[in-house]
């Protein structure tokens, strides 16, 4: 391995301090010094090449199966399944319960994904989930779809948690933002051409002698089975399990230069042993919940456009099913856009609160165009920048949130909450809608603009805690996030 220069560890250097960093020489820095920074990037991208696309494929299927019932309900699922005929919302009810089992199922299963680790873990789920979505396209009468929802919320509640700790723990904090919109953008792109695959599988009506919505089902779980075997045999493990033949596509210097990268950055790359009482008393933080409620505020407009924009389009803004489930894919392209535009600003200026609240501001100025605008053109135009608001600021929330936790089980206990707050906005989107206050759905439209004038207080309160926070650090009063001398918190 060829030594550095001096201007080459000076760069290195350099490097470590713009990452928050004031003295690493204690922290894995002296290992990491024998890479050069082209090095470093040359391994990073490896990595990337390997978990970025893989994680967002499984993550593109999760979200179509989780939303494709919007896509259902307008091909004939409502009609035949009776779901606007009683007293209750039985549309409302069918989306309601995944995300009951998905918030309790959460905590328990983000320390599976450490235990049994997330190759085998992540996959095993991902099939099981496939196999579930398929039963959906022999229900014969709502009530079992209630039942396949149920089931559906236990098996995806370790995904998406597991996947956001899993990023985590390979990169370093201020490299986070553009990987995790990388990687929902390809579930945001999901959501975008979800809509025309919908489409096109309803051609297959009368098939087999089943109708065209059955088919969405059935093709849609059966193509999530098969990639949860592609996630089988290339999903990584976790760095610090040197062992797993799944990291074989590096060296062993150049995973222990990985190593030595997270733990210059912020001192976590391996996990201590389980503990039960210091993962939960990681919950006496008040931050932590307000990353959570941040979260799921975004999510609450993020789910409801999920499943009611198809329905919107179609009976509130009086466009054809056909077009409905086309016209969805524009909005969702440019909120990938917003995105990757939100995630890169984040990582060149090291912050996350001012992108998160420009997010939501974007958000609100589009849900009260689309709600109470005239014109449909108009509305439709709104339906851009409520979806690129809401759907942009899910990654820069994940990011916010893992450039200010330190600790490998605190961060697991992070991202179940943050989850589970998401689903717990999951709840309210797909409740607040309601089938009575259709086509404006005026109560609906009021409850999101409200989630995300909450966003910006809580974001105003975390920046001015951290702000403090950090002050008192640098005047060497405290020492921030488990007693570490150089973290500072990310505003």
């Amino acid at each position: 391995m060829a030594r550095l220069s001096a201007d080459e560890k000076h760069g290195g250097h350099h490097e470590q301090l713009e990452g928050g960093l004031k003295d690493a020489s204690d922290d894995g820095s002296e290992t990491l010094s024998q890479w050069s920074i082209e090095q470093q990037k040359r391994i990073v991208r490896k990595i990337d090449l390997r978990l970025i696309p893989l994680c967002g494929i499984m993550y593109c299927v999760s979200l179509l199966d989780r939303t494709n019932l919007s896509n259902a309900a307008i091909a004939g699922m409502t009609v035949e399944l009776k779901l606007n005929m009683g007293s209750i919302d039985r549309y409302s009810i069918i989306t309601l319960v995944f995300f009951i089992t998905y918030t309790i199922s959460q905590p328990p299963a983000t320390v599976l994904c450490r235990k049994i680790g997330p190759r085998v873990f992540l996959s095993s789920i991902t099939l099981a989930w496939g196999a579930v979505m398929i039963g959906f396209g022999f229900v014969q009468s709502w009530e079992p779809l209630v039942g396949l929802r149920v089931i559906l919320g236990i098996l995806e509640a370790g995904f998406f948690p597991g996947v956001v700790y899993l990023m985590s723990t390979w990169y370093k904090r201020y490299e986070m933002g553009k990987r995790y919109a990388s990687f929902y953008l390809v579930g945001c792109v999901a959501s975008a051409f979800g809509g025309i695959l919908a489409f096109g599988l309803m051609q297959m009506d009368g098939v087999a002698n089943y109708r065209g919505w059955r088919w969405i089902f059935i093709i849609e779980g059966v193509l999530t089975c098969l990639i949860s075997f592609l996630g089988y045999a290339f999903l990584l493990s976790f760095p610090d399990n040197t062992s797993s033949k799944s990291l074989s596509f590096l060296t062993p210097d150049e995973l222990q230069c990985v190593l030595s990268r997270v733990n210059a950055d912020r001192g976590d790359a391996e996990a201590v042993k389980f503990n039960l009482k210091k993962w939960a008393s990681s919950g006496l933080d008040w931050k932590i919940w307000a990353y959570a409620l941040i979260f799921g505020s975004i999510t609450t407009v993020s789910y409801a456009l999920a499943y009611f924009l198809p329905i919107i389009l179609n009976s509130g803004l009086g466009f054809s099913v056909g077009t409905a489930q086309c016209l969805i894919a524009p909005p969702y392209a440019f909120a990938g856009i917003m995105m990757l535009i939100t995630g890169w600003w984040g990582d060149r200026y090291r912050m996350r609160g001012p992108a998160i609240a420009f997010n939501a501001i974007l958000a609100i100025i589009g849900l009260s165009v689309m709600g109470f605008a005239k014109n449909p053109n108009v509305r439709y135009f709104g339906v851009f920048l409520a979806t690129a608001g809401a759907n942009a600021n899910v990654p820069v929330c994940m990011s916010y949130q893992a450039n200010n936790i330190r600790g490998q089980w605190k961060r697991a206990f992070c991202s179940a909450t943050l989850v589970g707050f998401g689903s717990l906005g999951g709840i309210v989107g797909s409740t607040v809608f309601r089938k009575q206050d259709r086509p404006g759905y005026v109560p609906g439209i009021s409850v999101a603009i409200g989630s995300q004038v909450l966003i910006c207080f809580l974001v105003a309160a975390l920046t001015v805690a951290f702000r403090k926070q950090n002050a008192r650090a640098d005047r060497g009063e405290i020492r921030l996030e488990e007693g570490s001398e150089d973290f500072r918190y990310t505003i």
